[in-house]
Order: structure tokens, then sequence, then C-alpha cells
């Protein structure tokens, strides 16, 4: 930062971060190192949660939703003013883009780490900004009437006027299907942003999404500090992101990234941006660019322009809060950093985002927590620790993990390492789908457009990377540990191995489950050793209660066994396994009627479609349940009739909970008889 106008700053004392989780960790760190003071904010939901935790002081907002809580501007307000906080920091989502809570904030005698009310009013409307940037010289994609599309128009793009992060977004290739979806995109807008507007634009099915990291100062000086391509993306959300952008490296003799800095620079002067901002784009693959719309915020994905620039983007942006200027130009960038967004959802089940409790989370070899990366190796930036709960009422996003190296390539192979032996216990994740993307080959030639999980097929990016062997070495591990816990507890014969006996004996048996397969390893201690049915190869070398060493077929490899509750958490460098010991009974009552529709996620019911006595077809429509601020439809299984509807709209469900029951007709009992 340059020092000539240091007399005029302000002071920054104390800054309540209104948000959660990660981006409210990462804030902290910043002020920490800067020796300034922190407030958060809590729901009741977040009340044990990290952020919480490590701020100086803590501010409770009364109940779960983010319409009780954070998207209230009156209660964060005066969360700050009863905690002294001097300075307000938004954050990402929530009320971050809200020009009326940035005002209010200033209103109240704080100050905004953020861009200018009037700013954030101009690009908030995504309709109005593209007017203005078109205006301005920027290139623009044509909206669209969403009440005038026509059938040559397809498909089109539906998007939240209010928002981002795939909030509200849906794309719709047949014109009969326009209106429904309009009005689902309106109800997550409403949920997700307070604003329900939607518009709608031209569909590209493939491109490349570029976007320039800007920072403004006061004084007139406009940075453009790098840009990042975030082309694979699920629901129209961003999963990997990466700097510098692989296409715009390909194209940089053809002057794509000055045309881009250019174009960035003249989108923030139009509007007199002062702050951290982010213009994006969609290209195509010779070059060409359209704005899409312009972040009035930090991003997600600043550490990988952290990263490769050196700069810290939060310090910068209290700095330039407080009024210091910018040098005349930002620093170069260097090497490669990319970022994965880890989130609780399963991508092989439509993407169901999970729920519950974070048993155990550790990156081995992570080098920085929420701090620039100057050498090869990995950054985490996470939301959740040991014990975190995540509920249903918030992004599924667990954490961030980020890499940066001389080359992309090491950037690549360091960050897909760090996740195959992440220790994450306790809940599904996208863990396995990053680490196939990131060793899939046309990731690692830069061939990364917004079509990557349909060009190279869901369902083989989804698939885990234990190897099925390896699977079936872990149940054995968890066996074996189990075993061994079993007698390590026993009050007697502790010395004697669990199942030993002075003549021969049955195999003992113990039963694993994964929702895919049932695991039965057979087993019996003997006088030299282990010895495992079906399982010739192993070689007891050592156990524990948590862990297991065998020889298998020559190499020794070692699996750490944890255990919480019925659940079994394997890991080794041969990759995970979460498993559940199978009791010796069942509860009858646990069984539940064929043809029920179960809840796949705890979540909110806000739409019910049928009645009982209803007729209904396979793929009809029963329910709509909102979770983790996503619209999720539960849909009928078969042909046939409701025969129970035991849950309303505006009723919270738990996961497995009976939704409804469709029975298959029965053909002998037709009416008239």
């Amino acid at each position: 930062m340059n020092g000539d106008d240091m007399l005029e700053m302000k002071d920054i004392t104390r800054v309540l971060v209104a948000n959660r989780g990660e981006i409210a960790r990462r804030v902290f760190a910043t002020c920490r190192r800067a020796g300034v003071g922190t407030v958060a904010v809590f729901s009741d939901a977040d009340a044990d949660a990290p952020h919480v935790k490590e701020a100086d002081a803590a501010v409770r907002l009364p109940g779960n939703s983010p319409a009780e809580t954070y998207l209230r501007a009156e209660k964060l307000i005066a969360a700050a003013q009863a905690a002294g906080a001097d300075a307000v920091h938004p954050g990402y989502g929530f009320l971050s883009e809200n020009a009326e809570f940035a005002r209010a904030v200033i209103d109240a005698g704080l100050t905004w780490i953020g861009p200018p009310v009037k700013a954030i009013e101009l690009m908030g409307s995504k309709v109005e900004s593209k007017k203005m940037m078109d205006a301005a010289g920027v290139p623009v994609l044509g909206k669209l009437d969403p009440d005038a599309v026509t059938e040559a128009e397809l498909p089109v793009l539906i998007k939240a006027s209010a928002g981002g992060g795939g909030r509200g977004m849906r794309v719709v290739r047949q014109l009969g299907e326009l209106q429904d979806q309009i009005e689902a995109a309106r109800r997550e807008a409403e949920s997700a942003f307070g604003d329900p507007t939607v518009f709608c634009e031209r569909y590209l099915e493939t491109g490349r999404h570029i976007e320039v990291q800007v920072m403004a100062d006061q004084h007139g000086t406009v940075w453009a500090v790098g840009e990042r391509e975030c082309s694979i993306q699920r629901r129209h959300q961003k999963v990997v992101e990466e700097a510098p952008s692989p296409l715009v490296e390909r194209l940089k003799g053809d002057g794509m990234r000055d045309r881009l800095f250019e174009a960035a620079r003249l989108a923030s002067k139009a509007i007199d941006y002062v702050g951290a901002g982010t213009v994006e784009f969609l290209a195509d693959e010779s070059g060409h660019f359209y704005f899409l719309e312009m972040n009035t915020r930090l991003q997600v994905e600043h550490p990988v322009t952290e990263c490769t620039t050196g700069l810290d983007l939060v310090q910068i942006q209290l700095d330039v809060a407080a009024g210091a200027a910018l040098e005349a130009e930002p620093p170069a960038m260097r090497g490669h950093s990319i970022e994965v967004r880890l989130y609780a959802e399963d991508p092989a089940n439509e993407w169901q985002p999970q729920s519950g409790t974070v048993y155990h989370f550790d990156v081995p070899g992570t080098r920085a927590e929420f701090e620039v990366l100057t050498e090869l190796g990995v950054r985490l930036d996470s939301g959740v620790v040991d014990g975190s709960a995540v509920s249903v009422f918030y992004d599924p996003m667990l954490a961030k993990v980020i890499s940066f190296g001389p080359t992309r390539r090491q950037a690549a192979q360091v960050l897909a390492s760090a996740l195959s032996g992440m220790r994450l216990h306790g809940l599904v994740t996208n863990r396995d789908l990053l680490v196939n993307v990131l060793r899939h080959p046309a990731f690692l030639a830069g061939d990364t457009d917004t079509a990557f999980f349909a060009t190279h097929g869901l369902d083989a990016l989804a698939a885990p990377i234990t190897a099925p062997e390896a699977l079936e070495w872990a149940a054995i591990a968890a066996a074996v540990a189990d075993a061994e816990h079993t007698r390590a507890a026993a009050r007697v014969q502790r010395r004697i191995p669990s199942g030993w006996r002075n003549l021969p004996a049955q195999h003992q048996k113990r039963v694993y489950t994964t929702p895919a397969a049932e695991h039965v390893v057979k087993y019996r201690f003997t006088r030299t050793g282990l010895s495992v049915e079906g399982h010739e190869e192993l070689v007891l070398v050592e156990v524990s209660p948590d862990a297991v060493v065998f020889d298998i077929e020559g190499v020794r490899r070692r699996f750490a066994v944890s255990r919480y509750g019925a659940v079994r958490c394997v890991d080794s460098p041969l990759g995970h396994a979460t498993f559940t010991a199978a009791p010796r009974f069942v509860d009858p009552s646990a069984e539940v009627a064929a043809g029920s529709l179960l809840a796949p996620m705890p979540g909110s019911v806000i739409r019910v479609a049928a009645a009982v006595g209803d007729r209904v077809s396979t793929g009809q429509p029963i329910l709509w349940l909102e979770a983790m601020k996503m619209e999720h439809t539960i849909s009928a299984p078969t042909d046939g009739v409701v025969t129970e509807l035991p849950v309303q709209a505006g009723q919270q469900v738990d996961v497995g909970m009976v939704l409804a029951v469709v029975s298959e007709e029965d053909s002998t009992s037709g009416e008239g008889e």
C-alpha cells in the first residue's frame, strides 16, 4: 500500500463479520495478524461453530434460518454496536451485496468494508448492470424477457437478479417447462437473497467461466489483480477454481489477458468502484468473452489469487476501507494455484446435501490455514473442525482446500494427494469426485469448460477412489481392530486374543455395510496368527484398537481404524472407507413399508402436489423439500396410488422420515367389481 495518504486514514479497531463459517474465520485470521479486534454473530444452529469460538466477542442472533438471522440487517448492526465494533465486513453470500444493508451500516456510523452503496445498487440488478456494461464498451450477452421466450431461443438460463452462487439458476430446454422453472427459481432466490426477481438469457452449453479480480481504492487507482478460471461447476455453482486460467495462458499471445483486464477496469470505473470485486465473463475457445456479472464483494475463490500474487486481499480490503491508497500497479502473477470446494453432499446421488456431525477432519501436509502460500504445498480454509455440526440451514460447503506450485501440474498433483489422504469422518462428501477431476487427463490438459461433468460422465468422476479389494481389506481391518477393542475392554482374560480357543473353533463373523454393499468378515485367531476366510494373502503384523498392519503378498499396509458408535472409518494410503457395523438383531419397528418415500436429508416441506388417493406415475413430483438453500424434488418411484402422506407444507422433517407411500395398484381390484 502507498503510505502517502496514511494521515487521512480512519482507525479500524474492531470488525464484525456479518457472516458465518469459513469466510468469518478467514476474515478473523487477517484481523488477528493486523491486531484488529473481532466480533462474530451466530444463529442458534451455529452456537458452537468454530468462528464463534475464535472471535473476541460473539453476539447471538435468535433463530436458525437465514431469514431469521444472517439476513436481518437491523440485528447485525445492533450486534456491532453492542460489541463495540467500528467496522463491518459482510463476507460473501447473505447480505454481502445488499445495498440497503451497506447503507444502514454507514448510517449507523460504522465503516463498511465494501464498495460504495451506489456501486452495489448498479451491479445488484443483473438486468440493469448488463445495460450499463454494454454502454461502457464491455461485451455482453443479451437479456431475454421471461414472458416472451420463444422456441428458437432455447435453451435459456434463468438467473436470480439479486444473487449468485448458483441459487435460483435453472436451465430450460423445453418451452413448456419455463413457467414452472421460473417459479421455482423465484422461490429459491427469495429464500437465499430475500429478492425473488429473476431474468433469462441465452444459455451456452459449453464455455469457459473466466473472472478478473479487481481492487480499487478511494483515490482512483483500479487494479486488475489477475484472472481465475472457474469452469468446472455443478448446478451452476463452482467446484474447482484456479489461477491463472489455462485458456488465457494458452491465448496470452493473442492478447486475451490484456483485453480481459481492460474490460474489468472499464467495468469498475464505469461505476466508480472501490474495494474488492470480481468481474465475471463467459468465454469461448477462441478467446471471445462476454460480461456475466460483477460480484461486489470478496469471492469464495479469492485464495488462488492470493497465492499467485502474494497479496492478502482481506488486508487490502481493510486498508482501502480505512482510506489507504494502492500502489500504481499490482504485483505480477507467479506459479499456479488450484482451489476445490469440499461439500457435504453425495455427487452420485443427485448431489444430495448431507448434514450431521464432523467427527474428525484432518488434511495431512497442510502448510497454512487462511494464509498465503509461498512454496509448493496446501492451504486449508475450513469452516469446520472436529466435532462441528453441519446443519440443514446453510450452504453445504465444509472447507476450501487450496494448492500452490511452480506449475499447474504440480499444483494439481499435490492437491489430489492431500485430498486422497484427508481424514474426514462423519459425512458423505464430494472428496472422491474432486480427486478424480484433478487426476483426469482432460483437466490436466486444461480442457475445462462448463460442460466438464456432462462430457466426461458424472458416474465415472464420482466413482470411489478406493479400489474394491482395498475396501475388502479395510473391512477386515475394522473387524480385527474391533476384536482387539473388545478384548482390551474386557474385564477378564485381557491377555488372551479374542476368539482364541485351545481346540479348533469356527470362524467368528462380523458384518459391515456401506450404501452399496455388505462385507461379511469371517476370521479366527490361531496359535500362528490370524486366519481370514477367503483372504489367504493377508498376514497380521500388528493390531491395536485403532490401527492394523497387514502384510499383503509381501507388502506391508497400515490401516487406521476409528469408531463412532456403529460407524467405522478406515483410512490408509489405499483410500478410505466408512462402514456401519451391522447389529446382531434387527428391530422390526425400523422396517418401512414398500413404496415408502424417505426424506433423503433433513429439511422443510415447502410444497405438496399430491393427496392420499391420487394416482401417480413414475417420476411424478409428490412434494418438494428445501435444505441448505436448495430445492429438492421428491418423486413417485413407480406408477401407483398415494396411500399415505403424513407431512404437510411448512413441516420440518428428519433424514429417513417417511414422506409418502406410493402403492402399486392391484389390477384385480378395479372399480365397479
